[in-house]
């Protein structure tokens, strides 16, 4: 039975691992590729050890295009993902507890509508949305892309919601008899209990946002205002010889920032999602 027990558990490790490495796979030929000539990216294959090692695709890369080196676009996803993450945080945790914890009249109304737009393709409003921002003169601006998400963002305001709700009432009225108001019991209570649910909304909020191609490519029209979506988009160029390697050495760079992100509150993940809030 034990050597049977053994057997089973290698194979369900096996598996597991090949099945992990298939996933990866696509991740570890980028990088490969990022130290390979065009012509061996070009050529294909499945081989992950370049046959010419070429290093200089990072500094070719990183130079950028029209003077504008690559350090200039990650400054500016930096910068619009830092505020849009920090916007979604606070607004979503703000509308959360309205909306768990408040009683107030149309509150049912307001939850329903909330989750209606969690149901609505954001190419629906994609139109309508450029025509109002292009009306205030907002657009070749970030605030198309910024402004928005300190207005809540359905996903997480429910997430924290559910969080919400692992966290026991009797922590409110405590608060209450001792003086605080909503905002203190919010403040000093709930908000410093959410930080698993906040910590799942940073790391998920910012790699959504770090990897929007769309919205950049809506909003921006100067070269110096280019996020890395977008400037990895301008390695490949249909007049002429797309630089694949240089390509590849950037879209490796613009992994980091995620990874590191992940791997720091990787802990609080699990958690988070499962909204297990207090217990005990």
């Amino acid at each position: 039975m034990k050597t049977r027990k053994h057997i089973s558990t290698l194979l369900y490790h096996l598996f597991v691992l090949a099945f992990g490495f298939c996933m990866v796979y696509p991740v570890l030929w980028m990088i490969s590729g990022s130290f390979k000539g065009n012509a061996e990216i070009l050529r294909g294959g499945l081989n992950l050890i370049p046959k010419d090692f070429v290093g200089t695709n990072y500094s070719t890369g990183w130079r950028g295009f029209s003077g504008i080196s690559f350090k200039t676009f990650f400054m500016n996803s930096a910068f619009i993902t830092s505020i849009a993450t920090l916007g979604t945080m606070l607004s979503s945790a703000f509308v959360a507890y309205a909306l768990s914890r408040i009683k107030f009249k149309g509150r049912g109304l307001w939850f329903s509508c909330m989750i209606a737009t969690m149901m609505l393709p954001g190419q629906v409003i994609m139109i309508p949305s450029y025509l109002i921002w292009y009306r205030l003169g907002l657009t070749s601006t970030y605030v198309p892309l910024i402004l928005p998400y300190f207005c809540g963002q359905a996903f997480f305001i429910y997430q924290m919601m559910q969080f919400m709700k692992g966290i026991p009432r009797e922590l409110d009225e405590a608060a209450r008899i001792d003086g605080c108001s909503k905002y203190g019991i919010f403040g000093r209570i709930i908000f410093p209990l959410l930080k698993p649910s906040i910590i799942t909304t940073v790391i998920i909020q910012f790699y959504w946002k770090w990897d929007d191609y769309m919205g950049p490519l809506l909003y921006l029209n100067r070269p110096k205002q280019y996020t890395v979506s977008i400037a990895i988009k301008l390695f490949a160029d249909s007049a002429s010889t797309t630089d694949y390697g240089a390509m590849f050495a950037m879209s490796s760079l613009s992994l980091i920032p995620v990874f590191l992100i992940f791997l720091i509150f990787n802990r609080y993940l699990v958690e988070g999602i499962g909204t297990s809030g207090l217990k005990g």
